[in-house]
């Protein structure tokens, strides 16, 4: 309320100086510059004595009678201008409307997902080389991270050497499922990788009883049968099939599984978006390697021009940038959305979302599926249903139980 008052100078323009200024003695310090006035008169942006704010009271003492009512004017219209401004900034459109905002981020995150699916396998279909499109995954995201910690959205958080060694793993498992699930987009369709995806709970589960040696309820071994059977069902009759994109998107499961007890490790007091750039940035440089060591001397060869060749250079360096930044903004979307709503809602949204992919990826592309490899999938999905929300229900109940 002071400084919104105060910093109407003009309205004070006629209050005279509270302190006469003393004539200067030789080589005493003054503490006022020619160009100012004295600390102390009320002037444009002056109004302070020794950092602090001239008082209403003190302004009203220094004034004639007279021009009190004056003075009092600008005063009480920015009073009521700044009550007014202060209500609609405690309600926002965020505020206001909570499930909306939640909603739209439920669509981008589905939105952008499909989007990269789609624009991923249509570089494979023309660039088959996915280790150095997994790179260009990372790197795009890498660079965004960096403009917006250089532009302050987000501020950058510090990073020192005990939390690097504790994302190191996080980072390399990141890296390794990255990769492994590029080479079997490459290798086959879209639907059948997102439908040996669907596996990831059942080595999630293995993971948490063999490993970290916890226990888990028989309800989510036996609502993880489904899976393991659609996935089966699927497999058998996939006319895409091959052992190298079955074998990497088994390998990505695990790799994510690993992941996952390593961030458990790695907890750290540091917001999603700074810790998911810090990872993207190691995950970069582990993927670098092995892309030069596996496919760098085709591309030099003849894999850039191929590409060039096919698409021309300008799509294929667009496509290349778009599809790293849907993968970025879609990763991290999907952990904006998880801060956004309960553990069990989240775990439901990822079912439907690889609904959604295995679907559009269908339509989009023409893949031709057996009568089994459609039941199969269902069946999986469902399974994964079941075990997510079975899941979400008893970390609910475990939090519920320690609050009380």
């Amino acid at each position: 309320m002071e400084s919104r008052v105060l910093s109407r100078a003009t309205a004070f323009a006629s209050v005279p100086s509270l302190r006469k200024s003393s004539p200067r003695q030789p080589g005493a310090v003054s503490f006022v510059s020619p160009a100012r006035r004295p600390i102390g008169t009320v002037s444009e942006g002056g109004n302070l004595i020794w950092g602090r704010q001239l008082r209403p009271a003190l302004l009203l003492e220094a004034s004639p009678p007279s021009s009190r009512k004056e003075i009092l004017k600008p005063c009480l219209a920015a009073a009521a201008e700044g009550g007014d401004s202060a209500g609609e900034a405690k309600v926002g459109f965020i505020q206001k409307y909570p499930a909306l905002v939640t909603g739209f981020f439920f669509f981008m995150w589905y939105f952008l997902n499909v989007i990269f699916n789609i624009l991923n396998k249509k570089i494979y279909n023309y660039f088959p080389y996915p280790y150095f499109v997994s790179v260009i995954h990372l790197g795009v995201g890498v660079i965004y991270c960096l403009i917006s910690w250089a532009v302050g959205l987000p501020k950058r958080a510090p990073m020192d050497s005990n939390q690097l060694k504790l994302l190191i793993p996080v980072a390399v498992c990141h890296a390794i499922g990255h990769v492994t699930s590029n080479v079997s987009f490459a290798a086959v369709a879209v639907s059948f990788t997102h439908t040996i995806k669907a596996l990831e709970p059942f080595f999630n589960a293995s993971a948490s009883q063999f490993v970290l040696g916890q226990s888990i309820p028989l309800s989510l071994w036996l609502s993880l049968l489904p899976v393991v059977l659609g996935v089966s069902m699927a497999s058998l009759t996939e006319l895409s099939f091959n052992w190298l994109g079955f074998i990497s998107a088994m390998i990505s499961n695990i790799s994510f599984t690993y992941r996952s007890i390593y961030s458990k490790k790695a907890m750290t007091d540091m917001d999603s978006t700074n810790l998911y750039a810090y990872i993207s940035i190691i995950a970069l440089f582990v993927c670098i390697p092995p892309a030069l060591i596996v496919e760098g001397p085709q591309l030099l060869k003849h894999g850039f021009a191929d590409a060039i060749a096919k698409v021309g250079l300008v799509k294929f360096v667009t496509d290349l940038f778009w599809v790293g930044l849907f993968y970025h903004l879609y990763n991290q979307l999907a952990t904006n959305t998880l801060e956004r709503v309960a553990p069990l809602t989240h775990a439901v949204g990822n079912v439907l979302k690889r609904v959604f992919v295995i679907g559009f990826s269908i339509v989009v592309f023409g893949n031709k599926i057996s009568t089994q490899t459609g039941i199969g999938t269902a069946i999986a999905i469902a399974g994964v249903a079941i075990y997510s929300y079975l899941k979400a229900k008893i970390e609910e109940e475990k939090r519920q139980a320690k609050a009380a």
